[in-house]
């Protein structure tokens, strides 16, 4: 195969890969994607929306305040500031793109409240559209930017360095199927390639969410940072679909109440904002219900009634086709894998630990977090970031450069095998059972336990990504002794004073603190 690139590759066509791309703009970069341009992201399945402080009265102070409380005691608080300050900006890019945000008579945007929100400050599309419109404004927009080059359908699997330095990718096309993998050397590789959820058994993410470039950067040698912390939606419609369809946060913001079966309210006694304590709390709360046979259930029919279709049509559609309807009866709920706090280690710019690697959405952490994400700050943080990269890559390297892309020796068959998709379901039944809501340390000692040896085993580099990917998360779980955000252990509920600090890792580094540990398998 004869194919140039150029050499800013971003691995990614979600939200902050698609923004990187136009903000670099007329800079020529190409953009490598596992599926067709809009599916497989999870920005596209985002319901709630963005917040940005920029309604009469709000102020970034009160924004950065509301981030802080929700991230447990482990914000950055630097970065959490620069993130809410700069979130006027990239709305009204959003807006240049052509995203049709929810506006008033007079054309004035309107705001949305969501929890641990002390006001209204969600931009939102049609209710709860956001992400599909985000992401269907800045498809068209690329497609009509000569300057990016995507390559679709092709799985990036390995990242290629020399020390320090990344010089390139290895990836396959046929959606990771071909035979022979291809070598695309770089100057500067961009990884917006998405979060964890795939890795849980009951997820609102698509399947292609499994940590690819989380391993990936892992392996390379980057510090991973705060993998530990995994945000479970609490509000997932428990109708055994997978992926399972999202029940926004913005209903209960509207006024949607949880019940037990028997109709007592399930948040009563928990916290004081009860629907709306932040989002760790409520997901307990729930999977504490579900678990003990007291089932749990969003009731909208007093709050919302007959304008559900019209308000949040995209969950009225899923909970029809599951034969429910939210305007006559309350949805059966439950707590899905929907948010990665950890992620690769990022500064200002969105540089990682290596020379030549930046990382912006989901797949990077940059601390504005914590241990919890404020809702609706994703999307945000996507947009902010992805353009800190754009301006810092313009800056170190103006001029553009062709790279080669070079058809690789066969490493034998890559087409899934049983056994392959067997392991995936294994690692995904492992998460859900040992590293999802609540852990403990015996629970996460057999996940690692069985997730080595799936990664020691598997043939196939995508399945041992996976693996490695689910691994870390576990590994760092059972390294911190104590509950905190999105991470609760059963056998350790008490926040920790001492352990209010950020995680970072090294692969080696976990690997051999894991190993001195005394029940560690």
């Amino acid at each position: 195969m004869d194919m140039f690139v150029d050499d800013v590759v971003i691995v990614g066509g979600g939200l902050a890969g698609l923004f990187c791309a136009l903000k670099m703009a007329p800079r020529p970069v190409t953009v490598v994607t596992a599926a067709p341009l809009g599916i497989g992201a999870s920005s596209a399945w985002a319901q709630g929306g963005i917040a940005a402080a920029i309604a009469e009265g709000d102020t970034w102070q009160s924004h950065l305040a509301d981030t802080i409380a929700a991230g447990a005691g482990l914000v950055d608080e630097a970065m959490a500031e620069l993130l809410v300050k700069e979130a006027n900006v990239r709305i009204q890019d959003l807006l240049t793109y052509g995203v049709p945000f929810d506006t008033d008579l007079q054309g004035r945007l309107t705001f949305g409240r969501e929890a641990a929100h002390s006001v209204d400050r969600i931009v939102h599309v049609q209710g709860d559209r956001a992400g599909q419109a985000i992401m269907a404004a800045l498809i068209e927009t690329v497609a009509n930017t000569p300057s990016i080059r995507v390559i679709e359908n092709h799985v990036v699997e390995a990242i290629l360095t020399e020390g320090r330095q990344v010089v390139g990718l290895q990836s396959r096309g046929d959606s990771g199927q071909a035979e022979v993998p291809t070598t695309l050397h770089t100057r500067a590789v961009v990884l917006t390639s998405g979060g964890t959820g795939g890795l849980y058994a009951v997820t609102t993410n698509p399947v292609e969410a499994r940590g690819q470039g989380l391993a990936m950067a892992a392996r390379a040698g980057a510090i991973i940072a705060d993998a530990e912390f995994v945000q479970f939606h609490p509000t997932a419609l428990a109708v055994g679909k997978d992926p399972a369809p999202l029940a926004t946060e913005a209903l209960r913001g509207k006024g949607a109440t949880l019940h037990h079966a028997d109709g007592t309210r399930l948040m009563e006694g928990v916290h004081e904002d009860l629907e709306l304590a932040p989002r760790d709390i409520v997901a307990r709360a729930i999977h504490r219900a579900v678990q003990s046979g007291k089932g749990a259930f969003l009731d909208c029919r007093e709050a919302i009634g007959a304008k559900f279709p019209d308000m949040f049509p995209t969950v009225y559609e899923s909970a029809m086709e599951a034969g429910l309807d939210p305007v006559k009866e309350p949805l059966p709920v439950e707590p899905a894998a929907h948010y990665h706090m950890g992620g690769i280690l990022t500064d200002a710019y969105g540089r990682t630990s290596l020379d030549g690697l930046w990382a912006a959405g989901e797949v990077s952490s940059t601390g504005a977090h914590g241990a919890n994400r404020l809702a609706s700050n994703s999307l945000l943080e996507a947009v902010v970031f992805s353009a800190r990269i754009a301006e810092d890559i313009l800056r170190l390297m103006p001029v553009p450069e062709l790279r080669h892309a070079e058809v690789g020796a066969s490493s034998g068959s890559v087409v899934l095998s049983h056994s392959d998709e067997e392991a995936m379901r294994a690692i995904r039944m492992v998460m859900g059972k040992h590293v999802g809501v609540e852990r403990t340390g015996e629970g996460l000692t057999a996940a690692l336990e069985t997730l080595g040896t799936i990664k020691d085993n598997a043939i196939n580099l995508s399945v041992r990504n996976m693996a490695l990917a689910a691994w870390i998360v576990t590994a760092s779980a059972l390294k911190r002794t104590e509950s905190r955000g999105g991470h609760a252990r059963a056998d350790y509920p008490d926040t920790d004073v001492d352990q209010a600090k950020r995680s970072f890792w090294t692969l080696a580094n976990l690997r051999t603190a894991v190993d001195d540990m005394p029940h560690a398998a």
